[in-house]
């Protein structure tokens, strides 16, 4: 009460929505069927209680309405809006129950409206699961056994008994029960009653749970009756970048495959015209299921599990759920705002609530037809086997098993498969509410008060600094994971309306009794915080039972067109096998009317089935599997381990071989079947359409640049061609001859290189060649005509004397003959990057850096200069060790007064392209080729 700023508020006027009369409805209470709901408003007292907003009707006739009782945990949002034109002061509520009411009061203050909105905020707001409302409540009709003080409703489901019911023991001997997890230290998520493999031991399931997330190892959830076909459930495996694998959990999985094999087995031998096709049932979608790859996570790899193969069922995560929920709440919170009310459709089909359940509906008809009808066995997970997993389990049995179609088998297959396994009611709930739920709308400041609005803006500031230091991650965890499983029953039994026990109120009862906190049966993650191992009473013995509540009133619950004869009689044998397309809205629980939610564009376009991958065996291309490429790249940027038996996958070479213990063979080329290389040509959306067009441009940006350079390359070295010249000797006489010339390199922004070219490669070069032809017998006396600037200098230091003995003795000899063909390219001799393509050159230690000097010639001599020593790459000289007498020489003036002879190479030792290019570019190969081209 200490949260409470006003107890009771008179003459609040109410304005809310009542659900469509339907024709059964009217013709007992004497009204008009409709088709939408109606807009009603009624004037009473507000009573606020810690756990409740109560409402009661003041009238004097004596046809009162009944009270209306709101949870606190129920609200999902309460607005305070401005002030309306008739001078009172709203409060709008909206409820997960899909109740949405409007309360008008007289003041603001003081007992107004906003005590009230405060007040509710907070009681609401919850720091502890003890604050909630069912440690208060004491059902006085609760039903408690004589030698304990655990009402009955929590022993509705026993571990033992309903396996035993199912056949464990008496139709087979296959599996047993373990203690492993009697005091929840093995998994914390996990029942501490565990039904595994009769030949499967502890140890084993110890190593084993190391591979599973949450240490949540496959384990049975039910045994079919007819075949001993059985569904097992668990969570992901770890099996991350590395591809890692457990041995341990492999044979866990082929000792499951293989149960009903067993000489104790009901059939030792398979059934004639079953195709037996076990199948590992991920419920994600293949998107969803790569991201946990890269957590760490992921999906098997099924060649190492080839007894069975593997489907994915694309059910999306529960942040879609709740987006896809709260589309529809927006829909219905527009309508009842707009005068005409007319509910959007194009809302409802946005929110694809639709095409999400009849996904889960297409995915359970999966694993009902290959239990029953292939009498083969499905193991279920999703990404920790809690949420998607419980529903497909779930409404997977509901069908194959009548039991479970009546009012204590569904109490008892909740307890199993959403309680026992550990659904997080509390956090999927959102039980512990949140400040974030309670907002205020802006509206007009009343200027007439002075403060007013520094007052408002210190609250909003205190707001704030609270808002860090409360989380609100919790919210994050809401999903409507339990009503699509209601609703998913809902479905079903509209298209098989005698073969349930139960009407739909029962239904539309769970799913109340789901968000009133008023028993403990939804307030918790898992049975180990339910027991509540810590010193003093459990929760169990605190909190009354739903079940026991509900069972008071089973007479209520009866479906009055239920036959149990037709599970015997019917040629399915009680399995139901439904149409996943057959889905509508349920507008009961929407609280709207069926022609208004419910139209047949709307069901089509909406009922679209799951988008299923598999099943997929081994030998057969896993989208999600890491390629063993990946997986060793993985490997190598992780600090090394020794082999562990829960990590025994081989590290794959780059030609398809394995390293390590128990390799399995993969093919040539990172191949490997199911583990074979990503599929990417199977994802278009999400992390991975990112990650592959990331990589696709980074790969054409290498390529387009490589091909740039080679491409500059080639226009420079093509230009060089070969044309008829006429050289005068220093004696008089003319030699004629074939000269190659170089076309100036008119592309812009690059350098004209020089005429020996260093980056130009070429397949024909010779050593000890010489690029002019001439026929000379003065070794000081060669004249070459030329026109150019560059021939004019290089004719100059001729005639000076520039050149070397050896370099004029070189230049007598005649060229070899132009290569045949349209790309044949003369070569250049005095090219020193040039390689032999025909020919391979043996590999040389690159020349030290005391080999390399620059080129000292003057330009102009006088008194008082000094050399001009270029800074450029043309300056430098490599001398060959094994010939000091030759060198290579490339001069170029900086000042344009230098001649730039023509010279050439004679290797001593055919140095290799890595030796040269190392020596010219100083061992510092990235420096000058980034990307890798030479």
């Amino acid at each position: 009460m200490d949260s409470l700023r006003v107890a009771r508020v008179d003459h609040v006027q109410l304005d809310q929505y009542l659900p469509p009369i339907t024709a059964s409805s009217a013709s007992s209470s004497a009204s008009t069927p409709s088709t939408k709901p109606t807009r009603h408003r009624r004037t009473g007292t507000l009573h606020l209680t810690p756990h409740h907003l109560i409402f009661s009707e003041t009238s004097t006739s004596k046809a009162s309405e009944p009270e209306i009782w709101i949870p606190y945990p129920s609200i999902t949002l309460m607005t305070r809006l401005p002030q309306n034109i008739q001078g009172l002061y709203p409060v709008r509520i909206e409820t997960r129950y899909f109740n949405n009411y409007i309360m008008s009061f007289e003041k603001d203050r003081e007992g107004g409206a906003e005590d009230v909105w405060q007040s509710v905020k907070d009681s609401a707001v919850k720091t502890s699961v003890h604050q909630l409302h069912a440690f208060f409540y004491h059902d006085p009709h609760s039903s408690r056994s004589a030698d304990s003080s655990i009402a009955k409703g929590w022993t509705i489901y026993n571990p033992r008994q309903e396996f035993a019911r199912q056949g464990l023991g008496s139709k087979t001997k296959s599996w047993r029960f373990t203690d492993i997890n009697k005091d929840y230290s093995f998994s914390p998520t996990y029942p501490a009653k565990l039904a595994v493999p009769t030949r499967i031991s502890d140890s084993t399931l110890s190593y084993a749970a190391k591979y599973r997330s949450k240490a949540r190892i496959p384990a049975l959830t039910y045994l079919h009756w007819a075949n001993s076909a059985s569904i097992t459930r668990s969570s992901q495996p770890m099996v991350g970048l590395k591809n890692s694998r457990s041995a341990q959990d492999e044979r866990l999985v082929e000792c499951i495959f293989s149960t009903h094999l067993y000489p104790d087995a009901a059939y030792a031998s398979p059934i004639y015209g079953a195709t037996t096709t076990n199948l590992i049932i991920d419920a994600r979608p293949t998107t969803n299921a790569m991201a946990n790859v890269a957590m760490g996570a992921g999906t098997e790899n099924m060649e190492n599990y080839k007894s069975g193969k593997k489907a994915y069922l694309g059910i999306d995560n529960i942040h879609v759920m709740r987006n896809s929920l709260k589309i529809i709440n927006e829909a219905i919170r527009d309508a009842e705002t707009k005068p005409a009310g007319v509910l959007d459709r194009g809302l409802l089909r946005k929110s694809n609530w639709l095409k999400h359940i009849s996904t889960i509906l297409d995915g359970s008809l999966l694993i009902i037809r290959n239990i029953h009808l292939n009498a083969s066995h499905v193991l279920i997970h999703c990404s920790d086997g809690w949420d998607r997993t419980a529903q497909l389990s779930a409404v997977a049995q509901i069908c194959l098993d009548p039991f479970y179609r009546t009012i204590d088998g569904l109490a008892i297959l909740i307890e199993k498969d959403f309680l026992s396994f550990g659904h997080k009611f509390l956090d999927r709930s959102g039980h512990m509410s949140s400040e974030k739920l309670f907002i205020e709308a802006e509206g007009e400041e009343d200027s007439d008060e002075e403060g007013v609005g520094a007052q408002k803006a210190a609250q909003a500031f205190f707001a704030s600094v609270q808002k860090q230091f409360r989380g609100t991650s919790h919210l994050k965890e809401t999903s409507p994971v339990f009503h699509q499983f209601l609703d998913c029953i809902r479905q079903i039994q509209r298209q098989f309306p005698e073969r349930f026990e139960f009407n739909e109120r029962y239904l539309l009862d769970i799913f109340y009794h789901l968000y009133s906190c008023q028993f403990g049966t939804f307030l918790f993650n898992n049975e180990r915080e339910r027991q509540n191992t810590t010193p003093g009473p459990s929760y169990v013995e605190r909190t009354a039972s739903v079940w026991d509540y509900l069972h008071q009133s089973r007479s209520t619950y009866l479906n009055e067109s239920f036959d149990s004869e037709l599970d015997r009689q019917r040629d399915d044998q009680g399995v139901l096998l439904f149409d996943p397309k057959d889905v509508q809205f349920w507008f009961r629980l929407f609280r709207r009317g069926d022609e208004e939610m419910n139209g047949s564009p709307l069901t089509l376009a909406q009922a679209q089935g799951a988008e299923m991958l598999g099943p997929l065996g081994a030998g057969q291309e896993d989208p999600i599997t890491p390629s063993p490429t990946i997986a060793s790249i993985a490997r190598a940027v992780s600090p090394p381990s020794s082999w562990s038996l829960t990590d025994t996958n081989p590290v794959s070479t780059e030609n398809g071989s394995t390293i390590g213990p128990s390799s399995t063979p993969r093919r040539a080329g990172g191949g490997g079947g199911v583990g074979g290389g990503w599929g990417w040509s199977q994802f278009s959306t999400g992390a991975f359409n990112a990650v592959s067009s990331a990589a696709r441009e980074i790969k054409s940006i290498s390529t387009d640049a490589i091909a740039q350079l080679k491409a500059e390359a080639n226009e420079v070295d093509g230009d060089w061609r070969r044309e008829p010249t006429a050289t005068t000797l220093a004696n008089g006489r003319t030699a004629t001859g074939v000269e190659t010339t170089y076309a100036p390199y008119t592309r812009q922004a690059v350098r004209i290189p020089s005429e020996s070219n260093p980056w130009s490669t070429d397949s024909q070069i010779q050593p000890n060649t010489n690029r002019f032809a001439s026929t000379a017998t003065n070794d000081n006396s060669i004249k070459a005509v030329s026109t150019s600037p560059r021939e004019e200098v290089a004719r100059n230091n001729t005639i000076n004397g520039t050149l070397t003995h050896g370099q004029a003795q070189k230049q007598t000899q005649f060229p070899p003959a132009r290569p045949q063909g349209l790309n044949a390219r003369l070569p250049s001799a005095t090219n020193p990057w040039a390689t032999m393509s025909s020919t391979p050159t043996p590999t040389l230690t690159p020349p030290p850096p005391s080999n390399m000097i620059r080129s000292t010639t003057p330009h102009a001599s006088g008194p008082g200069q000094r050399s001009d020593i270029s800074s450029s790459l043309s300056d430098l000289k490599l001398i060959d060790k094994s010939n000091t007498d030759t060198m290579i020489s490339r001069s170029a003036s900086d000042n344009g007064g230098r001649a730039d002879a023509k010279k050439d190479m004679v290797h001593g030792g055919g140095n290799s392209d890595d030796d040269v290019v190392r020596a010219a570019m100083g061992d510092d190969k990235k420096a000058w080729d980034p990307l890798g081209a030479l």
